[in-house]
């Protein structure tokens, strides 16, 4: 029997957060809509395994280090203690009233919800299950996945999306990367108690973002207790069953032919992530392209080479944070069925705001100086820093700092570059993001009255 065929104004490929702004966004305007998810679960990588269970743990393990705080205060809370247990099933309960909640949105907007794994038949056609789907319009917003590097015994370490599953906490952790997501996680870890190394293939963590935040966070994980193996490359885990930390990791260091292990309950790999495109059968379309790290090429406008086939998200690979998935499909639907107002409609992708959410956190707005300097050149870019004690610390006899600085540029001194990080910063940020996003200078900064006592004025008192 041949399989049913459907016709539909727009095929989205993707329940997660930019394939839900858009499907939602398009059916607005009287689209009729299939949106089509093969996991079971709508949110997509940030609901279900990403930026909102990770920040429920960052949350648990900010309370941890409240209470050590207290003490400094006059304020007794007795023992510290943490059932691992009783966080997940409440954080685990939350994501999944979170999938209802979409599931339901979706329905309330007239999207017709299909669960299963799409793959094209055509430049107009996606099979799904026993049906195949037309239409002149389709987006492919499928995501990506963690990577699982290709050495011995791989298959014995977690991914970020596996640290989620855990039942237990683990005594002692390896985590293998120093991008945004290890080192977020390693200081989760470390805050909830577990003992943490970070191996990192250069003498650097945080690489892609400016030096003031990469050095500064390192030097508090260090001062944490967090331990690093820099310009580590590490060869492969062992498994012995039975012990007490059964997973052998091996590596070698940079400029040394000997190779170091050390035992661990957990090791985590946070060595990046890849597009979700395997499943979909884009060998059916001519003209679909890949860069060369697997991402679908596509315009400033979402579209890619192939006429009615549109990419975003982490599946395009440009600025792969859920706001930025959510913001550019929402202007692409605008564009395909929102009318003549909307024909120009597309994301800017300049000056995005962004956070981590270490310990402490960071935030991060426009170029880093470095970039700055080869975009604009060294002589037209001046910097401003400090580097200060938030006024929560005055009482704790450690004094963590907190570290800022602003990039302008020309004699205008516009502001194209801001750098955050200490207590507090991942919400500074989003103010000065919409700032810098209206073109501000360094004396529209002077020229905002400070609020005091906040870590934030000293963003429009440096000199």
């Amino acid at each position: 029997m041949p399989p049913v065929s459907r016709l539909f104004d727009f095929i989205v490929i993707g329940g997660g957060s930019g394939g839900l702004a858009c499907a939602r966004r398009a059916a607005s305007y009287g689209a009729k809509v299939a949106l089509i998810e093969g996991s079971g679960r709508l949110g997509g990588t940030c609901v279900t395994v990403g930026c909102v269970p990770k920040k429920v743990m960052f949350n648990g393990a900010s309370i941890m280090e409240a209470i050590e705080d207290a003490k400094h205060y006059g304020i007794s809370v007795g023992s510290r203690s943490l059932d691992w247990g009783a966080l997940k099933a409440a954080r685990d309960a939350y994501v999944k009233r979170l999938n209802g909640i979409y599931e339901t949105n979706v329905a309330k907007d007239s999207v017709e919800y299909v669960d299963g794994m799409a793959s094209f038949v055509s430049s107009t056609e996606v099979k799904v299950n026993d049906a195949v789907l037309k239409a002149s319009h389709i987006l492919i917003a499928t995501g990506g996945h963690p990577v699982i590097p290709k050495v011995e015994g791989a298959e014995h370490g977690i991914d970020s999306d596996r640290f989620f599953e855990l039942e237990k906490q683990p005594k002692r952790v390896a985590v293998v990367g120093s991008g945004y997501i290890g080192i977020e996680i390693a200081g989760i870890f470390k805050a909830l108690g577990s003992d943490v190394t970070v191996f990192t293939r250069t003498p650097h963590i945080l690489r892609h973002h400016d030096s003031i935040i990469g050095e500064t966070m390192m030097g508090e994980m260090e001062r944490m207790g967090i331990k690093f193996e820099h310009s580590s490359n590490v060869r492969g885990i062992k498994k012995h069953d039975g012990a007490e930390f059964p997973l052998e990791l091996r590596w070698s260091t940079a400029g040394s032919d000997s190779e170091s292990s050390g035992h661990y309950d957990c090791v985590l790999w946070a060595v990046g992530r890849s597009p979700n495109t395997a499943p979909l059968n884009l060998a059916a379309v001519p003209g679909i392209q890949l860069n060369r790290t697997g991402h679908i090429i596509a315009d400033e406008y979402q579209n890619t080479p192939v006429p009615g086939i549109y990419s975003l998200g982490d599946v395009f690979g440009k600025s792969e944070l859920t706001p930025v998935a959510i913001a550019a499909g929402r202007r692409l639907a605008d564009r395909l069925f929102g009318g003549a107002q909307f024909a120009d409609s597309k994301l800017d992708y300049v000056n995005i705001p962004t956070v981590i959410f270490g310990h402490p956190t960071a935030g991060t707005v426009g170029l880093t100086e470095d970039q700055a300097r080869e975009v604009h050149g060294s002589e037209n870019i001046k910097v401003y820093k400090t580097r200060f004690t938030n006024m929560y610390n005055a009482l704790t006899p450690y004094k963590p700092p907190t570290a800022m600085k602003l990039i302008v540029a020309g004699p205008e001194e516009k502001v194209v570059g801001l750098h955050l990080i200490g207590r507090g910063c991942d919400e500074i940020l989003q103010g000065f993001g919409v700032a810098i996003k209206m073109g501000a200078t360094k004396r529209d900064f002077d020229n905002c009255v400070a609020t005091h006592p906040t870590s934030a004025e000293e963003i429009v008192t440096m000199r």
